[in-house]
């Protein structure tokens, strides 16, 4: 069944599960030798996942942000690195679509290209410059030279870059103070990936660096100039939290499971009868409990919010993911207090759950402008 057959979210839950069950069993294997996951990649795409987000007027189905961070939430269950990869993509097509940026008929040729499966990602993090959302200026370059743009530069984290189709590279105008975005076919010469990513925690996101060499493109491939730092709110951004709340239900689960099966004969049954065992279940159920209102609530919030409204919602989508994310790491510690020593070895899904989950500390927005934003949002309400 193909995505484009269901019409209620149940419905695409459902083929979801079904659709990311393999991505468990291969999930080991491409974590322990820093592999990419293709197949599941391959899958999501066949499915027609990989163009909900496309605009209905495009010919796509134009999924809601609560839709969204329901589907990359049930994905990141089966494997977090998978649902962190595709979620740049599902995003970066939905944030587009709700914001139009660029010139219509470039994102409608996208579009048209994502319903056929192709994969996009921003390319905007790089050695010197941090996290974009810090404000610092890309030392990437672009020169237009006749009728087009020759880029040069390095971008570090990019994410799925074994398998994008297009990469969107931040760029700083030669001569002048203006940055931009500048839309890049892997086909174009002078693109490459250099293999980097060695990272102790989500090992399948592919997220070498791209490097840019004489990269010659077309004129109007220059989509839009931007201030670093002072982008409008992005609700898409909420399939990082989704990412890491699901990375911490499959952890509970695993527990409750374990805890279920395991008799030591020092006890009579099984660990689940133990009164410190269940006190730590029902730690990670309230924390799990919170994370799920917090992060629906703020995506319905969204979704039935006017423009005007959108745009006040910076500090909620910023606290939805310094909640979730944090409160994710702590459901993982307690999963692994429940299972023991056992959650230690290489064998064990928890032990990789532990490094993929902490790998959310530094997704954006990170902890400290989260915490300035809502100061200064509590200061300006008084």
């Amino acid at each position: 069944m193909n995505f484009h057959e269901t019409k209620t979210l149940a419905e695409r839950l459902e083929l979801m599960s079904k659709i990311s069950d393999p991505f468990l069993t291969r999930a080991e294997k491409i974590d322990l030798e820093g592999g990419f996951p293709f197949r599941n990649i391959e899958d999501l795409k066949n499915s027609g996942y990989t163009a909900l987000t496309v605009p209905k007027k495009y010919g796509g189905m134009e999924i809601s942000i609560f839709e969204l961070v329901c589907l990359q939430e049930k994905i990141a269950e089966k494997d977090g690195a998978t649902a962190l990869s595709i979620g740049w993509h599902m995003g970066f097509i939905k944030n587009l679509s709700e914001y139009l940026t660029w010139e219509e008929d470039l994102f409608q040729k996208l579009c048209m290209e994502a319903k056929k499966g192709a994969l996009v990602n921003a390319a905007a993090t790089e050695p010197k410059t941090g996290s974009p959302t810090r404000g610092g200026k890309p030392q990437t370059t672009a020169e237009k030279q006749g009728k087009e743009w020759v880029i040069e530069g390095r971008k570090t984290f990019t994410t799925m870059s074994p398998i994008l189709d297009y990469f969107i590279v931040s760029a700083t105008i030669k001569d002048t103070d203006q940055v931009g975005n500048f839309l890049i076919h892997r086909s174009c010469p002078g693109v490459s990936i250099e293999e980097t990513w060695d990272s102790l925690g989500m090992r399948g996101t592919g997220s070498h660096d791209l490097v840019l060499r004489n990269v010659k493109i077309q004129e109007e491939c220059f989509v839009e100039a931007f201030k670093p730092g002072k982008k409008k709110p992005n609700a898409s951004l909420l399939h990082i939290p989704s990412c890491y709340l699901g990375i911490a239900q499959a952890a509970q689960a695993y527990a409750i499971q374990f805890a279920k099966e395991y008799a030591p004969n020092s006890i009579s049954g099984a660990i689940i009868d133990i009164a410190t065992v269940q006190q730590r279940i029902g730690e990670m159920e309230l924390e799990l409990m919170k994370s799920r209102h917090f992060l629906y609530s703020v995506a319905k919030m969204w979704d039935s919010a006017s423009k005007e409204e959108r745009i006040k919602l910076q500090p909620e989508l910023s606290a939805v993911k310094h909640a979730v994310t944090n409160s994710a790491i702590k459901v993982v510690d307690i999963a692994m207090r429940v299972v023991g020593a056992k959650s230690l070895s290489m064998q064990n899904p928890l032990q990789r759950y532990y490094r993929d989950v902490r790998a959310g500390l530094h997704n954006p927005p990170m902890d400290d402008m989260t915490i300035q934003t809502l100061a200064s949002s509590a200061i300006q309400k008084q």
